[in-house]
């Protein structure tokens, strides 16, 4: 099945991809790349090396804080 993975915070969209899941460990590699890419768009945002150097410090959980995530049909 064709899933899409939405991540959402405060009406913006952090993350948004689609994977091909067949069974629960297909559904944790998704959710899994999921968390991968959200965390390089947020440490690509860094205008310099001290801010990269401040996120790396900082765990992608405070990101995630308040944020929804909706899983859907592709």
């Amino acid at each position: 099945m064709k899933i899409r993975i939405r991540i959402a915070k405060h009406e913006k969209d952090l993350f948004e991809g689609n994977y091909d899941v067949a069974d629960a460990d297909s559904f944790g590699q998704a959710c899994a790349d999921a968390w991968a890419k959200l965390r390089s768009t947020e440490l690509n945002r860094a205008t310099s090396v001290g801010a990269m150097m401040d996120m790396l410090d900082m765990n992608v959980l405070d990101v995630l804080d308040g944020a929804s995530f909706v899983i859907s049909k592709a």
